[in-house]
């Protein structure tokens, strides 16, 4: 959530934003209301100055045995009182409106971030080890599975339905394998491992900018007004929500295993078959709690954070600059790391990285209080370190062989108990 204030000053830049992230909040019906809110509020502290003043008033006539001016003063008190009500009244309801409109204006993009609509305007800011090669075509993560039995797509859907992935044998074990290789990798890094709740009310996913925007591509539990997480990002952001941390215990670093929940709506294809679109899958989060002038620093450090993953693995990779089209709803910016897949021949993300400075502590109420004691907003970062579906497919099709094997990289070898997939 952007300040009002800065809202009443910057209106032009923040409807900059909403045009470049194709948000349609009302700025105009904004200031309309916040301009309606101080008047009422001014409105309502003038009254209840004047009923106060004829209150003391009432007690002075009383004491002096004069009961008529008492008791004309007992009534003005009365129908200022009633016009306090209605004021407040009214106040509220504008107040409901203003803050559901202010839920709906998206975070001003960094001035780093290029202008552009889509991902034609991102750019390749660097990439890391190269393609590799084969001396054979080399087959696509669906070809691999079959042939070692590594997931079933088909009875997965008679289960649950299309595009829930169901791992069995050896793709069972390197899918956990892969989670604590990635969990072990970070906290040997500085993060601190929370296993969090994987449902969460309505106030947390409010708070880090899913609801109101994104509610019909949410599962929700209607009974209990609970959603299943989209993102580990939900639950470990909230974790301080409503909260004043000491500037001491800055910055701090959390990362958690969560297995996420999207109805991914969309086209679906040849590019999202697989393992490639799904409603469910296991990713391990990153998210940071800053002091606001480090945040830009501690987005470069959490990138590089995730890259590690990818570097440990020996996979080839980019690192990508989302252009202002691209951003989500509550991001200022954000990088996106695509690991490249031979068997697809394409670029998968794997994680995306945002800075959301403010804007979330805003709305979740997270705040530190600085050394001189006056509270303000922290900065909050997260992404993927990293998703494990696109990883399993760059892991199974970068190492194929040509006598059908599969060889893991060490650093994931000792967890999955051997050095390749084979038989």
């Amino acid at each position: 959530m952007l300040d009002i204030r800065f809202i009443r000053e910057n209106p032009d830049k923040v409807r900059w934003a909403c045009k470049q992230k194709g948000e349609d909040a009302s700025i105009d019906r904004l200031l309309e209301l916040d301009e309606r809110r101080r008047k009422l509020v001014s409105e309502v502290d003038s009254l209840r100055a004047e009923r106060n003043r004829i209150t003391h008033s009432i007690k002075e006539a009383f004491a002096s045995s004069d009961k008529d001016a008492g008791n004309v003063l007992r009534e003005k008190a009365r129908k200022l009182s009633d016009a306090v009500r209605s004021k407040d009244d009214e106040l509220k309801l504008v107040e409901k409106e203003l803050n559901s409109v202010l839920l709906k204006v998206p975070n001003i993009p960094d001035g780093s971030v290029q202008e552009g609509k889509d991902e034609n305007d991102n750019i390749v800011v660097r990439e890391w080890g190269e393609k590799p090669h084969f001396d054979f075509e080399p087959k696509d993560h669906l070809q691999i599975g079959a042939m070692h039995n590594l997931f079933d797509m088909r009875r997965a859907a008679k289960i649950t339905g299309a595009f829930f992935p169901l791992y069995r044998g050896a793709g069972a074990k390197l899918e956990r394998a892969l989670v604590n290789f990635m969990l072990d990798t970070h906290t040997e890094n500085g993060y601190t491992e929370i296993l969090p709740p994987f449902l969460s009310n309505r106030a947390s996913m409010t708070g880090t900018g899913q609801l109101p925007k994104l509610e019909e591509d949410m599962y929700r539990v209607e009974q209990d007004d609970l959603f299943l997480i989209p993102t580990g990002e939900v639950p470990i952001t909230n974790y301080f929500r409503e909260e004043i941390i000491d500037e001491d215990a800055l910055p701090m670093y959390f990362c958690g295993y969560t297995p996420c929940f999207r109805r991914e709506a969309g086209s679906y294809g040849k590019k999202t078959k697989g393992l490639v679109r799904v409603h469910q899958f296991n990713k391990v989060e990153l998210v940071k709690f800053v002091v606001p002038e480090h945040s830009c620093d501690e987005l470069e450090a959490l990138v590089a954070d995730a890259e590690r993953v990818l570097q440990l693995l020996g996979l080839h990779y980019r690192v990508v600059r989302l252009c202002t089209g691209e951003l989500s709803f509550a991001s200022a910016k954000t990088y996106d790391i695509e690991v490249w897949a031979p068997g697809m021949k394409r670029y998968l993300e794997v994680s995306s990285c945002s800075n959301f400075e403010d804007f979330q502590a805003r709305r979740s109420g997270i705040r530190f209080r600085k050394r001189s004691g006056k509270p303000e907003f922290v900065h909050t970062l997260n992404g993927s370190g990293v998703a494990t579906p696109r990883l399993m497919i760059a892991l199974l099709e970068t190492g194929q062989r040509r006598d059908g094997s599969i060889v893991l990289p060490e650093p994931l070898a000792k967890y999955f108990g051997q050095a390749k997939i084979d038989g």
